[in-house]
């Protein structure tokens, strides 16, 4: 297949089956019908949000570049926009109001993994020189720009968060409670492992459905009460195996359109190591933001939903999630909600 981007796409992806110039990804795949089937999923009414509170994990030992939110305020008058008294020019106005700005990492806490946010160095030319690429052929420093690339302009002109965002995240969750397989213990989980608790909690996965799992991680970060302690956390509740070539086949060919996690990168990192003079430090990330345009969510909070279907013996439910209609953006804050 030929684009304008690309000569050679990177083996087992599907760049060019959505079209050539697709920024959407497997979420092509969320159809009406598959969004008709995930509402009828609702039978009770009762909605469980997702989301950490936003100011979680706290600090940075999870990932010392990212930060938590901080509040600014601007001027007013002889004060701040914040508890200000309206006066008017009469001087009758009772009104008091307030006003914020507020600094985020799109990536620090419950979040959306955009398109842009891992690529690879890969010879899409054809010419033995490998370059900065992403899903579908986007290029670093011409489609994402950054501070290294231009003086200013900065950003994703394709594939951003935004793409997502006008998609209509809503579908089918399934949840895969690998916390009451495993507790907190720290495991490895590939293929042969998903399709046992799968099969433990005799759910199915079906094509635009998005798979998530619950690990227990989130729980031990809300008890850290914002002080996290990495080295506990690196060694505790499961994460995917992204080495496991067989738990990425099944990814390709489940049709599911993203997958949610409650823990920190989905998989688990630092992956296992692996052969070769070059490969991916992430080969989940690879494989599936990379090479599949499948979006991944981290650090969700599923604890008290996990609850509720156990009690159900339920898997799954409606799921809502979108993230910011930020452009530009490679990742972005999520408050998801379930439905059941």
């Amino acid at each position: 297949m030929e684009s304008r981007r690309w000569k050679a796409r990177p083996p087992g992806s599907n760049w060019g089956d959505f079209g050539p110039d697709d920024q959407r990804g497997r979420m092509n795949l969320l159809t009406p019908e598959r969004r008709l089937r995930a509402i009828r999923e609702v039978e009770h009414g009762i909605a469980f949000c997702l989301s950490l509170p936003l100011d979680y994990p706290g600090g940075s030992a999870l990932h010392p570049l990212r930060r938590g939110p901080r509040f600014s305020h601007e001027r007013r008058s002889d004060g701040w926009n914040y508890n200000y008294r309206l006066s008017g020019v009469c001087g009758c106005f009772n009104d008091v109001v307030c006003d914020e700005a507020v600094t985020l990492h799109t990536q620090y806490s419950t979040q959306w993994d955009g398109l842009g946010h891992v690529g690879q160095m890969f010879d899409v030319d054809g010419d033995g020189q490998p370059r900065k690429v992403y899903y579908n052929g986007y290029r670093g420093g011409v489609d994402l720009i950054g501070p290294d690339d231009a003086a200013d302009g900065f950003g994703a002109k394709a594939i951003g968060i935004e793409n997502l965002a006008t998609v209509g995240v809503q579908g089918r969750g399934v949840l895969v409670d690998l916390e009451k397989r495993y507790g907190r213990t720290r495991a490895l989980v590939g293929y042969d492992d998903l399709m046992a608790a799968l099969d433990e909690q005799r759910a199915s996965i079906e094509p635009g459905d998005f798979l998530c799992l619950y690990t227990g991680f989130a729980d031990l970060i809300l008890e850290m009460n914002k002080t996290p302690d990495g080295d506990v956390l690196a060694r505790s509740c499961a994460a995917l195996d992204g080495r496991d070539e067989k738990l990425l086949q099944w990814i390709t060919d489940s049709g599911i359109v993203a997958i949610c996690a409650d823990n920190y990168a989905v998989e688990a990192f630092p992956a296992r190591a692996s052969e070769g003079d070059a490969y991916p430090a992430l080969p989940l990330h690879n494989h599936c933001l990379f090479k599949l345009g499948l979006h991944l969510g981290e650090l969700w909070y599923f604890a008290d939903l996990a609850k509720w279907l156990r009690e159900h013996r339920r898997s799954s439910f409606l799921l809502t999630a979108p993230p910011l209609r930020l452009p530009g953006a490679v990742g972005s804050p999520a408050t998801p909600v379930a439905t059941v």
